[in-house]
């Protein structure tokens, strides 16, 4: 009888520490689809562009795994930490589109959402920059905004059917996961009848056991079941399992030594789940924690002296990722509550200047136009509304800007003798660009002709009939001078050969000069070097890489020849490139694409050190943990002294007038 007693205390751990605390079953609360879709598609001025819907939900857990399998997933898990995403910012349209096609054939749907969501944003970043490039293409020719057409992708036609399939496809594998569901629920209550015929059996206790033992590992096999059984299953398995333990007269010694078994993995699950609290990534930490859930019912009864104790730490650890992830959402969802308001402010701004009635000349119209493309461009920094509200609040967005853009139109159709007039302006500029089509005096006539482009830009529309025809007049005029400026320098290659032979003598030059002892004046004479080669000038075209790249291994191979440490040299070589760059006709755009690169290598280095600092965390319970943690160490040391350097770049760029 004491012993009967002994086992439903243990049975009364398993059940009243769960039944009866509410934050025990961890309330999975999902987030509502208006805090977790991708939503793309009103990404669009008056002018805007429709994009495809997100699609479908997310498959979030995995089929339950052996105590074995995940200590092995989690060894590979810290193996992966260093394995980076694919960037898929640096494909083109139909590298995207083909690389989504090959992912939905290839690889299971639950495991490329992320690359999905990646694919479609940087798909439709690059559909919406070729339709700003083609707008501003058919404007400089002289057509109407609002005439504006760009006519249908076949890569977006492609990425929006190739969509449809990771739908469908999804749809059936969520399918499939519900009928793997039920299918588990039958084996485990076949395993739970095994268990209950195990007590009528008349073999040797020691093969009961082990089959109960065998039993209790199928048990751990199966996978998910459906979440609404649950409750009623482990009730029902640990009701048999205790019975099964009275029956066999288990050693009193063997039991303690499986509740101390069981003792010591609940307290490692703790520690485990202390590890996440602190995590960066609140919904990762939260589905890990409903795994450990799923794991610390798995483990069983403890003694009875550590049961209470073991409970309440869980159940603490429970209650503030809990309070966490509820922070996190709600803090998405005041956010978008701000968006919405935000959003309403700028649809009165519209609909107030759709109320207007002093717009009444064409320079009106169109600074009226740019108030409401600006605040198109905001709209676009606004994040998403609430979900019941988004669409509708777009709608009227639309609607508004659809408005004024129609009356707008409307004004220009009743107002021909605006676009008369302008052709007339543009006939005159066509005919002062053809008096200069045979101008000598490149500088000045490059210098009017420009000014004479920005005038026909900013002269508006004329007649639809006549546009064609005044553009090509205008532009041919252009052209021709251009062409003959262009042979005019091209016939200057004599200098450029003498400028090669100089430039060949300095190299030579620099190739014998020994260094002397004082640093100070390698220094010098390396700078002066630097001069004599930017005084010297253009070299012809076809030799102007070579003699470059020969300059560059000369002037480098003095540098590294300094007593200097290597951050110093690395500036110096920078600082020689951009003497190089002075002397290109395209060395400012380069120097501020250096720039721009020099920057966006920063930002990378400095998230990347961010990640290497939370990914030591993972590190403590690993074998290998002090390599892994030494050379992610190594790795932060060498990312900072990167960034330091790359800024150094930036401010060299900064303090050079490449423009001059």
């Amino acid at each position: 009888m004491d012993n009967i007693k002994e086992k439903n205390s243990v049975r009364e751990e398993q059940f009243g520490e769960e039944n009866n605390n509410p934050e025990n079953t961890v309330k999975k609360e999902e987030p509502s689809d208006q805090v977790i879709d991708t939503q793309i598609g009103e990404d669009t001025d008056n002018e805007f562009v429709n994009s495809e819907e997100t699609a479908g939900e997310e498959v979030k857990k995995e089929p339950t795994k052996t105590e074995e399998d995940r200590d092995e997933a989690e060894e590979k898990e810290v193996e992966e930490i260093f394995v980076k995403s694919v960037d898929y910012s640096t494909f083109g349209k139909d590298q995207l589109a083909g690389r989504l096609a090959l992912l939905i054939e290839e690889r299971p749907v639950n495991e490329i959402r992320n690359d999905i969501d990646q694919i479609k944003i940087n798909f439709y970043k690059k559909h919406r920059s070729e339709l700003e490039q083609k707008k501003k293409q058919f404007l400089i020719e002289g057509g109407e905004l609002e005439d504006f057409m760009p006519g249908d992708d076949p890569l977006e036609l492609n990425l929006k059917s190739l969509l449809q399939k990771f739908k469908k496809k999804k749809a059936e594998y969520i399918k499939t996961l519900e009928t793997d569901k039920q299918e588990n629920l039958k084996e485990k209550y076949i395993i739970i009848n095994e268990i209950k015929d195990l007590v009528n059996r008349e073999e040797s206790i020691n093969k009961t056991f082990q089959e109960f033992r065998d039993l209790q590992n199928r048990w751990k096999v199966v996978g998910m079941v459906p979440q609404q059984n649950l409750k009623d299953l482990w009730e029902t398995y640990h009701h048999h399992v205790e019975k099964f333990y009275d029956y066999v007269k288990i050693d009193k010694e063997l039991r303690d030594l499986d509740l101390k078994k069981n003792q010591e993995a609940k307290i490692k699950l703790c520690e485990k789940a202390e590890e996440i609290i602190s995590g960066s990534n609140i919904v990762s930490s939260y589905d890990t924690l409903q795994n450990y859930h799923d794991r610390w019912r798995e483990i069983g009864p403890v003694p009875r002296e550590s049961k209470t104790e073991l409970w309440e730490r869980f159940k603490e650890i429970t209650s503030k990722i809990n309070k966490k992830h509820h922070q996190y959402y709600q803090d998405i969802k005041d956010q978008q509550k701000k968006n919405l308001e935000d959003k309403t402010k700028l649809c009165e701004q519209v609909e107030e200047i759709n109320k207007q009635s002093d717009i009444e000349s064409p320079r009106s119209w169109e600074k009226t136009a740019n108030e409401i493309k600006k605040l198109q461009r905001v709209w676009r920094t606004i994040g998403f509304a609430p979900r019941k509200h988004n669409n509708n609040i777009y709608k009227r967005f639309r609607e508004a800007c659809d408005a004024f853009f129609l009356t707008k139109r409307n004004y220009y159709t009743e107002h021909k003798e605006v676009q008369n007039n302008n052709l007339k302006m543009k006939t005159e500029l066509a005919v002062q660009v053809e008096e200069l089509q045979d101008s000598e005096e490149w500088k000045q006539t490059t210098d009017t002709l420009i000014k004479l482009q920005r005038q026909w830009k900013e002269i508006g529309p004329v007649p639809r009939k006549n546009s064609e025809k005044i553009w090509k007049r205008f532009r041919a005029a252009c052209d021709k001078f251009f062409e003959r400026k262009s042979e005019y320098y091209s016939s200057r290659d004599e200098i450029f050969k003498d400028n090669l032979k100089l430039k060949n003598e300095l190299i030579e030059e620099i190739e014998k000069y020994q260094s002397v002892d004082n640093a100070d004046e390698n220094f010098n004479k390396i700078q002066d070097f630097q001069r004599r080669w930017t005084e010297i000038g253009f070299v012809p075209f076809k030799q102007k890489d070579e003699i470059i790249n020969r300059y560059k291994n000369v002037i480098n191979k003095q540098f590294d020849e300094l007593n200097i440490d290597e951050f110093r040299k690395n500036k110096l070589k920078y600082k020689n490139k951009l003497e190089q760059l002075r002397e290109s006709p395209n060395g400012g755009i380069k120097a501020r694409n250096d720039r721009e690169k020099f920057y966006n290598k920063i930002k990378s280095l400095e998230s990347d050190v961010v990640l290497w600092e939370n990914n030591k965390g993972f590190f403590a319970k690993s074998k290998n943990a002090e390599s892994l943690i030494r050379e992610v160490d190594e790795k932060i040391d060498q990312a900072k002294e990167n960034i330091i350097l790359l800024e150094e770049k930036i401010k060299m760029i900064d303090q050079t007038d490449l423009d001059g």
